[in-house]
């Protein structure tokens, strides 16, 4: 079982950055597709309003957590389905 564990944490790193890679994409479109606007608001832009600002940040954080937690559950389950074990954090 701790081998598994240990073979997973490399899985689970690059399933990271793939997802965060993905998620920034997948913000990117609903963003376009909400606002008709091509770009995100810059947490630093003096144009935009607060409320342009936080709703862009809580956006982009819940397409994140939801594509990262979605890989790291199919990785883990693969890895199950290969190993009969469910890797631990």
């Amino acid at each position: 079982m701790k081998a598994v564990a240990i073979a997973y944490k490399p899985v689970g790193l690059l399933v990271g950055v793939a997802g965060g890679m993905l998620a920034g994409a997948v913000f990117s479109q609903i963003w376009k597709l909400a606002t008709h606007d091509d770009d995100a608001p810059d947490m630093l832009d003096a144009d935009r309003g607060w409320g342009e600002v936080l709703a862009a940040a809580a956006l982009h954080g819940a397409v994140f957590a939801v594509v990262r937690g979605t890989l790291n559950r199919a990785g883990a389950a693969g890895v199950r389905r290969l190993t009969g074990t469910w890797p631990k954090g």
